[in-house]
């Protein structure tokens, strides 16, 4: 049973994808100009970013070779983006709240999308979700490394980014384990998703550190 084909059309499923790439690539094309990188570099973090978390999660579950190596959509959207940002990066910039809420909305869909293909393809349903996790946060992760910082989802002094992913997948886990996984489960599932990473980004929502800390570590701001 191909629970994907379920829950979405391809054409529908194909086009969200899109839409996610795209924006991830927005954000690693723009701390690429940030960092002054050449065009190469935005290039390339652009990728990195917009398909880094789906080339793990393919060669994990071995849906090889990976779907950015099959459609070319995939690898020219991120490289559209770079090209954006190279050009219009102090407009892209500027409208950067609306750029968040977008990678808010692939955040969660590429929890619900990951977990769900993961399962698909045989996994158990702890790994599924880790799966799912990684495919949501995973290109974010890359993007960080690559531009020599500690990646944003370990840091203290950022907004929940890999809980509410987390909390999407968990919820599509538990809709598989009770037989409940349809396409008005997964909406509400990538909305929680979504829902959360705005609300933290709002009220800056931040996880706790460790209890009765007492660390002498100078605090990044």
């Amino acid at each position: 049973m191909r629970v994907l084909q379920q829950l979405f059309t391809p054409s529908v499923q194909h086009a969200l994808d899109l839409i996610g790439i795209f924006v991830f690539a927005i954000s690693g094309a723009l701390l690429a100009v940030r960092k002054n990188f050449d065009v190469f570099g935005i290039a390339v973090l652009a990728e990195v970013t917009a398909l880094g978390g789906g080339l793990f999660r393919d060669l994990v579950i071995g849906a090889v070779p990976p779907a950015a190596f099959t459609d070319l959509g995939y690898f020219i959207t991120p490289l559209f983006a770079a090209l954006l940002v190279f050009f219009l990066h102090p407009e892209v910039e500027r409208i950067q709240l609306g750029v968040n809420v977008f990678d808010a909305a692939g955040l969660g869909l590429f929890c619900v999308t990951g977990t769900t293909k993961a399962y698909e393809y045989g996994l158990g349903l702890t790994a599924s979700a880790a799966l799912g996790l990684a495919t949501a946060v995973g290109g974010g992760v890359l993007r960080d490394v690559l531009a020599n910082e500690v990646p944003s989802l370990l840091r203290w002094d950022r907004d929940l980014y890999a809980v509410p992913a987390m909390v999407g997948a968990c919820l599509v886990v538990l809709c598989i384990r009770y037989d409940a996984l349809n396409p008005l489960t997964s909406a509400f599932a990538v909305a929680v998703a979504f829902a959360l990473r705005l609300l933290a980004m709002r009220y800056h929502w931040r996880a706790p550190r460790a209890w009765n800390r007492r660390s002498s570590a100078v605090e990044e701001g």
